[in-house]
């Protein structure tokens, strides 16, 4: 299996190319990153000709929410499936997803978070929602992420949101505006943004007399790396043309 990277250039972009390069089963593919042309990574240069990559089986696609659609159009026409890291897929830009790939093959992966641990931690949120009157969302991610808040976050209060609906006594004043932080479908959502922080997120919920705190943390971007290769390797066989999540990938 041929896999192509799309913003090899950036952080998690290079770290996907020597993974992809590590496995036994795969073959890195051509790297695509207008950003950073002619640098190398895991053995391999980068090009800014999108074209290039229409001889892989697979494309990672980790550059920024301003640019992704373009190439996703791009891979689609090449025939390519793509397994998707950048944030900002909100329910908007999934439905225009869902329009503009069309029927498949091939077919379309996006992961608001790879990490496995972030996957289960989603999960356990939409079991937990139904059970409690409110909940709000935490993330807090190094201060170089381009976006806020995460697609992450964002994926997570939908899904709270879906399984029921929020119930406040009183919804507070902003005596300095934005201090309840963002409101993804009824759910506050907050963003913080530091040096020395990777990806951290917690959901609260809270109830009659009690609260209940889901937290993860990551550590290290390699813990995002094994649910990026599940993706790769289940990409062509997904029942559906554009799929959300790994899930599907991991059957929780």
């Amino acid at each position: 299996m041929i896999v192509a990277v799309s913003g090899a250039g950036g952080r998690m972009g290079g770290l996907v190319a020597q993974t992809v390069a590590d496995a036994a089963e795969m073959e890195l593919g051509p790297l695509y990153d207008p950003r950073d042309v002619g640098s190398t990574v895991a053995g391999a240069t980068i090009g800014d000709d999108r074209a290039a990559l229409a001889e892989a089986d697979v494309v990672v696609e980790f550059t920024e929410p301003g640019v992704v659609m373009g190439n996703l159009a791009a891979w689609r026409s090449f025939g390519l499936n793509a397994v998707v890291g950048t944030s900002g897929f909100d329910a908007k830009r999934i439905a225009e997803l869902r329009e503009e790939w069309g029927s498949g093959p091939p077919n379309c992966l996006v992961a608001p978070n790879f990490s496995i641990g972030a996957v289960v931690m989603m999960r356990l949120s939409e079991i937990a929602a139904p059970h409690f009157a409110a909940a709000e969302v935490i993330e807090l991610h190094h201060d170089r992420k381009a976006d806020a808040p995460s697609g992450t976050a964002i994926a997570t209060a939908e899904r709270i949101a879906a399984e029921a609906p929020q119930k406040r006594t009183v919804e507070s004043i902003e005596l300095i505006p934005g201090t309840r932080g963002g409101d993804v479908a009824g759910v506050p959502v907050h963003a913080v943004r530091l040096p020395g922080l990777v990806a951290h997120q917690q959901v609260l919920f809270g109830g009659v007399g009690e609260t209940l705190t889901i937290r993860h943390d990551t550590t290290d971007r390699t813990a995002f790396m094994p649910g990026v290769l599940a993706g790769i390797r289940a990409v062509a066989t997904l029942p559906d043309p554009v799929t959300v999540g790994l899930e599907s990938v991991l059957g929780i």
